[in-house]
């Protein structure tokens, strides 16, 4: 699963990485992202047919759901049933986002406790997670963007760790991804696979990072620095 991550790349490389016609207003570094928070995402702009950075609430909440705390329980999604769930079926034809990302943590059970591990990409380059958008109105016509973090089995990176892991794209497939008009699913079914073995790396970190509210850079020190 994904439960928890990080983003602390500059708004200009974030640019960069994205490909965004705009640098978004400065992005402070965030050491320990928790569902519920808001999100940055990247999205396309249909009607400018241009992409753009939004920020949204973490925890997808279906557009016919009657409560939005729903959204909740929807942080991660399946990327084998995505696409056929009712939760989540719609915005995997209409409204897939990238979920930009510096890093995620996973825990280990080890004798009786979890111990934290802050997964990172190896050669230090942004990841940019699979997810999907939704927008939901409420009665009194209010509304609410969300999102979830698609997930799939894990690579050899970090199998020890956790059965489920982020489903990482490879940037030469990120417009492929956002290109969600709700034909050709069938060309997506092989970007929903593992990232290739070397892409990320593992180390324990402090317990510190257990609580969502510790949010400085003390979340992703090796265990063996702390």
């Amino acid at each position: 699963m994904c439960g928890r991550f990080t983003l602390l790349v500059p708004a200009e490389e974030l640019a960069r990485q994205f490909s965004l016609p705009i640098v978004p207003e400065m992005v402070a570094p965030r050491y320990n992202i928790a569902p519920t928070q808001p999100v940055a995402i990247v999205r396309l702009d249909k009607e400018r047919g241009q992409r753009e950075l939004a920020h949204v609430h973490w925890g997808l909440i279906p557009f016919w759901a009657e409560d939005p705390s729903i959204g909740s329980r929807m942080i991660n999604a399946r990327a084998e049933t995505a696409a056929e769930k009712p939760a989540f079926r719609a915005a995997f034809k209409y409204r897939r986002c990238l979920v930009p990302a510096s890093g995620f943590y996973e825990w280990q059970k080890q004798n009786g406790k979890k111990q934290p591990y802050y997964i990172r990409p190896a050669e230090g380059q942004v990841l940019g997670f699979a997810g999907l958008w939704e927008r939901w109105s409420s009665a009194d016509g209010s509304e609410i963007e969300s999102c979830t973090i698609l997930t799939t089995t894990p690579s050899d990176d970090v199998a020890n760790l956790h059965n489920r892991m982020p489903l990482i794209l490879d940037p030469a497939d990120y417009e492929t991804w956002l290109q969600s008009d709700g034909t050709h699913l069938e060309e997506l079914q092989h970007l929903l696979r593992p990232a290739p073995e070397g892409t990320l790396e593992a180390e324990p970190v402090s317990t510190f990072v257990n609580r969502p509210d510790n949010k400085g850079p003390e979340c992703i020190v090796p265990l063996a620095e702390a």
